[in-house]
Formats: C-alpha cells, structure tokens, sequence
C-alpha cells in the first residue's frame, strides 16, 4: 500500500514571545490539493501560524516540512514561491493592474504573459479591459482580487489566505472563492485560509479551530 505524504506538515510546533506562548505544540499536516479553513477567537494565534508555515517568523521549537523536507533546510526565497502569503490588506504599486501582475514576471526576468493574466482576471470576474484600469479607480474588493492574482500568476503549490476575504462585499467574497476553486481545481493549489465569516465556515471543506495555542479539526456534522 502506497504512503502518501503530506504536503506540509508541523510535529510539535511551538512559537514564544514576549515570554508567552502562542503556538503550543502543534501537530498538523496538508495534503496536496486540499482546502483548509482556519478560525478561532481574536489573538489566538491564527496568524502567527499560517506566518510560521509561510516562513515568515522561527519557530522556537519544533519543525514545519514541505515535501518532506525541513524548511529551514530550504532557500526561502524559492519556499515562498511554492508557498505562498496573502494578507488581508495587500499593497499595490505602480498605477495599473497590468503593472501589478507583471510583477512576479519581472522578478523572474521572463515576458508578461498576457493571455495567462487576461484568463486570470476572467477567474475573478473582471477581464481584459481591466488590465489598464488604474490602481485608484479599483473598488476595496477589486484591489483585494488583483493582489491575489499577483499572488498566482506563477501558481504556488500552497497558498495561504490570512483574513482576506475580511470586509469584502459578497460578491467579492464569491469571486475569491470562484478563483480558489479554480486554481484548485486546474493547478492542484492547496489553500490554507483564515477567516471568521459565518457563510465561509459553513462552507468551509476542512474545518480547525485555533484556540489556546492548539488546532483542533471541527466536526462539520454536528
């Protein structure tokens, strides 16, 4: 019989600041192509998490594997293209949409792909005519749809979502979920994603809930 192993996986991790401790000893793993939903009450600890798992903080014990390999062992530069972060407040720069998803292309030395980008934006509801639309002329919900793009426009392997959905309308939230659904779908993306919205928990795949510095999964059936 076949041992598949997890895509990312904690064994006992733990993170200390300021002489408390927020992670307690966490053992955890994902698979590949799978959906994760993390909730939890306010300061539990959810962010500081998926910041470890996305290499963003050190751990004070204990280890994260990706592919079966420590992450400290890895260059974190090429971790965080195969693992990707995305916040609930993304910084865009420059003054088009076009700009900011040439980005990741510039950081690679490679050609802007306009195809990939047109059918990207179609994933969020918006399209070719958006690509020269102008940063500021972007509603909160667009902003937030295009940063998440810049995010896959070279597809992760993992890409994880900390409260973005947070203060969108509902039909921003639908395209965010139409776009995981398909990355997830066509590329194999797994998500790990953090949000307290009650229509999102109730849709959530896989459930965990963050409390006292420990994960817990959710039983959906109850």
């Amino acid at each position: 019989m076949e041992i598949i192993m997890p895509q990312l996986a904690t064994s006992n991790l733990t993170y200390q600041a300021t002489g408390r401790s927020i992670i307690n000893g966490i053992d955890w793993s994902l698979e590949k192509q799978e959906i994760v939903t993390i909730t939890g009450p306010s300061g539990s600890g959810k962010s500081t998490f998926v910041r470890l798992l996305a290499s963003l903080l050190e751990p004070t014990s204990g280890t994260i594997t990706f592919d079966d390999q420590d992450i400290e062992t890895l260059d974190p530069i090429a971790y965080r293209r195969r693992v990707s972060y995305a916040v609930q407040q993304p910084t865009l720069f420059g003054k088009t949409v076009r700009e900011n998803l040439a980005f990741p292309y510039q950081l690679r030395k490679k050609p802007f792909d306009e195809q990939h980008a047109v059918k990207a934006l179609q994933t969020v509801d918006l399209g070719a005519s958006d690509l020269d639309r102008e940063i500021t002329s972007l509603s909160g919900g667009e902003k937030q749809r295009v940063a998440l793009l810049r995010n896959v426009m070279f597809v992760p392997e993992v890409l994880i979502m900390d409260e973005v959905t947070t203060g969108l309308d509902s039909d921003s939230k639908g395209s965010v979920h139409k776009m995981i659904d398909y990355f997830n779908d066509r590329h194999q993306l797994s998500v790990i994603m953090i949000t307290h919205d009650e229509e999102e928990l109730k849709h959530a795949h896989n459930l965990y809930r963050l409390a006292d510095g420990k994960l817990a999964e959710v039983d959906q059936h109850e």
